[in-house]
């Protein structure tokens, strides 16, 4: 009944906004901005009984720790420069989540595998990020973009009630965290919609800024990946293009379902023009610090 009620008033609201917009200028509708009025509405109607059945904070925190524990067991294995890579995310992490809205026990993981260049985010708190997506980085501000986005997909809702979407398309109990964590991996490294992503885009840039970075950092950083995109085109002819590829190939992974990267550079140029941060183009270097078996401090990217 409720689920009936929304799609009426999404309707309404639809059909006032036609008639508005007819009434100020005449202009042909094409098949093709119906067909995207039906989408979005069915989105809507889609995601609207999440927020009316929404988790609470507490169950999501035990949902994304159950899940967490299951994806980091390699943590124990860390090497002495992966432990050191790994505290380098937590503090610039630190730094990002202490502007979040949701007061939640944010957590950051190193997974030490340099052929996923990928980051992903889990309910209750938890950003993971690939080693292979950072060895792309040359600054601290880049990073600081990448873990905001993935905050801002655990402040708004979007992890969440992805759960809650997995959960009712394969039948699995809300209530019931042992069945949740069978939730696979590939699910949280898969994007989102194309307005949650411009959205994580917009409020990771101002967690970065809030915590003192440059917003330079996700401009740069989407021009390197536009760069690597480029570069799949052309066949690898060398050991080096090939593994230049291997990075595109997973980069695609992380993209597969995003927005076309001009449109995000482009929303990310707006923020910094409205929020007056042109000022703001330092960056700062990823600088590793981390001490080797006999004990001296050996500076790393």
């Amino acid at each position: 009944m409720k689920r009936t009620a929304i799609f009426f008033v999404i309707l309404g609201v639809a059909l006032a906004a036609l008639y508005y917009s007819e009434r100020r200028e005449r202009s042909s509708v094409s098949p093709n901005a119906m067909l995207e009025v039906a989408a979005d509405i069915q989105r809507d109607l889609t995601r609207a009984p999440m927020h009316f059945t929404r988790t609470s904070d507490e169950e999501e925190i035990k949902i994304g720790n159950q899940l967490a524990a299951r994806y980091s067991s390699y943590q124990e294995k860390f090497s002495p420069e992966e432990q050191a890579l790994a505290d380098y995310v937590a503090k610039v992490g630190g730094s990002a989540s202490s502007h979040a809205h949701r007061r939640l026990p944010y957590q950051f993981h190193l997974v030490p595998d340099r052929s996923m260049v990928n980051a992903f985010s889990l309910p209750g708190g938890h950003v993971f990020v690939g080693e292979g997506l950072l060895d792309l980085m040359d600054s601290e501000d880049q990073l600081a973009f990448i873990l905001g986005h993935e905050l801002e997909h655990i402040d708004h809702y979007h992890c969440v009630e992805r759960v809650q979407v997995e959960a009712r398309f394969r039948k699995l109990r809300l209530g019931t965290i042992g069945e949740l964590v069978q939730i696979p991996l590939a699910v949280w490294q898969a994007g989102y919609s194309k307005d949650q992503e411009l959205e994580a885009d917009r409020e990771g840039v101002r967690l970065a800024v809030l915590g003192g970075y440059s917003p330079y950092g996700a401009v740069t950083l989407f021009k390197k990946f536009d760069e690597l995109h480029a570069e799949q085109m052309i066949h690898a002819k060398s050991p080096t293009q090939e593994l230049s590829q291997l990075a595109i190939q997973s980069l695609e992974g992380y993209f597969r379902s995003h927005p076309a990267i001009p449109d995000r550079i482009a929303q990310i140029e707006r923020l910094i023009s409205e929020e007056h941060w042109r000022d703001k183009t330092t960056q700062k270097a990823f600088y590793v610090e981390y001490a080797v078996h006999n004990g001296q401090p050996i500076q790393q990217k």
